[in-house]
């Protein structure tokens, strides 16, 4: 943690004490997904991979949009949150390479968006703002104290969600 900055890695999640950011680099088709409870300001960021856990056995939870989200309104439940009181802020899901039509890849970036987009209303948590789709990656950084998410595109101005 270099100044109060928690760095997420790929199929990671967070949750910030006060006074700390959160940051996760280089979202291609991936997705990091921002909650924060608005009432205590806990908040967590968790950088997904896929859209749906068919893992067996299901070992690394925070890579899958599905199990990913859940388990960490779980921990932010155990932590003194409410489901009902948190919100949500995502960014990424660009589409990073050309597929052949028809191809089992398909547009996973798209897949991620739509997964994330069903999980949350799912779970009833309000999507405040997105950053997702296009062709760059993204890096995202998360401040509890403001609720702000700042996403760096190569090639555009730095912007706030």
């Amino acid at each position: 943690m270099a100044n109060g900055k928690l760095v997420v890695k790929i199929a990671d999640m967070k949750i910030a004490a006060h006074g700390e950011e959160l940051i996760t680099y280089a979202l291609g088709s991936c997705i990091g997904i921002c909650l924060q409870d608005k009432i205590t300001k806990l908040s967590a960021m968790i950088h997904i991979m896929l859209p749906l856990n068919m893992e067996a056995g299901r070992k690394n939870t925070m890579k899958y949009a599905d199990t990913g989200i859940r388990e960490t309104i779980k921990q932010m439940e155990a932590r003194g949150s409410r489901k009902g009181n948190i919100v949500a802020k995502v960014a990424g899901g660009a589409k990073m390479f050309e597929t052949a039509a028809g191809s089992a890849l398909g547009n996973i970036g798209k897949r991620n968006i739509d997964s994330v987009h069903m999980i949350l209303r799912s779970e009833g948590i309000r999507l405040l703002a997105e950053d997702v789709g296009g062709t760059t990656a993204r890096t995202i950084t998360f401040d509890p104290a403001t609720g702000m998410v700042t996403v760096k595109s190569y090639g555009k101005p730095d912007h706030a969600i």
